[in-house]
């Protein structure tokens, strides 16, 4: 991932899902273009030792320290591999801001989504925000 942030001619915002998220994060010191932002979708509380796959636990625990760039996450009531506390928790400490989905499962075709147009305006407001 950071050799692709990296090789960009422009800055770069990254989209990730679930274990996506932490890829992301620990990638980040690895990057040395610029990264416009990040849209952080269900990330999975990889600090949890009750978590199942047990192997989501070697992603993590994340770091605590601001992201060095804008940041959206978006977390779900329901999503059976982070409670919506830990995934607003975790948008606090990075300084993203959090979108509650709702009953939205993992926000994957296994919790019934297909194309996800309410990600897509989220997506899009994201973007509207930052700098050019």
């Amino acid at each position: 991932m950071a050799a692709a942030v990296n090789a960009a001619d422009r800055p770069v915002v990254i989209i990730a899902h679930s274990l996506g998220v932490p890829t992301v994060i620990q990638a980040i010191p690895k990057f040395t273009s610029q990264v416009a932002g990040a849209f952080l979708v269900a990330p999975p509380d990889v600090a949890n030792p009750d978590i199942r796959p047990k192997h989501l636990m070697t992603f993590g625990p994340y770091p605590r320290d601001p992201l060095p760039f804008p940041s959206l996450v978006v977390g779900s009531r329901n999503d059976p591999f982070c409670r919506l506390e830990i995934a607003e928790d975790i948008a606090a400490a990075w300084g993203s801001v959090f979108i509650d989905a709702g009953a939205a499962g993992h926000i994957n075709p296994d919790s019934g989504y297909g194309p996800w147009p309410e990600g897509s305006i989220a997506f899009a407001r994201f973007l509207s925000r930052l700098d050019p």
